[in-house]
């Protein structure tokens, strides 16, 4: 990797380039996660650039999240983010296993409470109606990444609660076990400031902002049989999806 490897006459700035090209070292592990970049001064020497040049592309691949910066320490290569895309409906360890990660769970309560109206509303049943309450924690590659807290109604609930939902998805349970077909999901995405019980479980600083899915999923007829808040680690973890430009038809003359 050298100024041998840049193209001055390319249209492509020379900050993309060495962008680019420090961007494959960190995606291919020559750069580990956690290690220590070169300097500035090393890579201006490397690429025979200015060091203008050199904080442009490190800029950028630290806005992409590849880099991260420790005041006078230097310049570090990020832990991969896991992702998840949401353009299709998965629980988390079936999205995450077919990736290759490990998940378990830790099931922290199982209950069954009376809904408060919120829950009610979202479930479409009555104020108070008993509905089962799930809490459980979710490790990847024994890290915890998420708190799972799951709404469904007791029926439902009474099922799960003979199921194993240390190692399985909620979702598999309902569909293979229970013989109930899911149809679609509304889902909601925000980021919250961690509180006593996210810290606990997620194991972060006590303010820290992390991602904040609400999700209520409907059985094939359309009825809503599971609702639930997931808090996400914002430095382990992120929901992608694709959106397309859809381009309004030409109307026939």
């Amino acid at each position: 990797m050298s100024r041998s490897n840049l193209v001055p006459l390319s249209p492509q700035p020379l900050y993309v380039q060495i962008k680019d090209a420090l961007r494959a070292r960190i995606l291919d592990g020559t750069y580990a996660p956690h290690s220590q970049m070169p300097s500035e001064h090393e890579l201006c020497a490397i690429f025979e650039v200015s060091r203008i040049t050199v904080r442009q592309a490190l800029g950028d691949l630290q806005k992409e999240g590849l880099l991260f910066k420790v005041h006078g320490k230097g310049t570090f290569v990020s832990k991969p983010k896991a992702f998840q895309n949401v353009t299709s409906l998965q629980g988390f360890s079936e999205a995450m296993s077919s990736m290759g990660y490990e998940i378990v769970n830790q099931l922290r309560s199982f209950r069954i409470v009376k809904a408060d109206r919120h829950i009610a509303t979202r479930l479409n049943l009555p104020e108070g109606a008993p509905v089962a309450e799930i809490h459980r924690v979710r490790l990847l590659n024994r890290e915890p990444v998420s708190l799972e807290l799951t709404w469904v109604p007791e029926a439902i609930g009474k099922r799960l609660a003979n199921a194993d939902l240390v190692t399985r998805d909620i979702f598999l349970i309902l569909e293979n076990d229970c013989g109930v077909p899911l149809g679609h999901a509304d889902v909601s995405i925000g980021a919250i400031l961690a509180d006593d019980d996210i810290v606990e479980a997620l194991r972060v600083e006590d303010g820290s902002p992390v991602l904040r899915i609400e999700r209520l999923t409907h059985d094939a007829s359309g009825m809503p049989i599971d609702y639930e808040y997931l808090y996400f680690r914002g430095d382990a973890f992120q929901y992608r999806l694709r959106v397309d430009r859809q381009k309004p038809r030409r109307k026939a003359r």
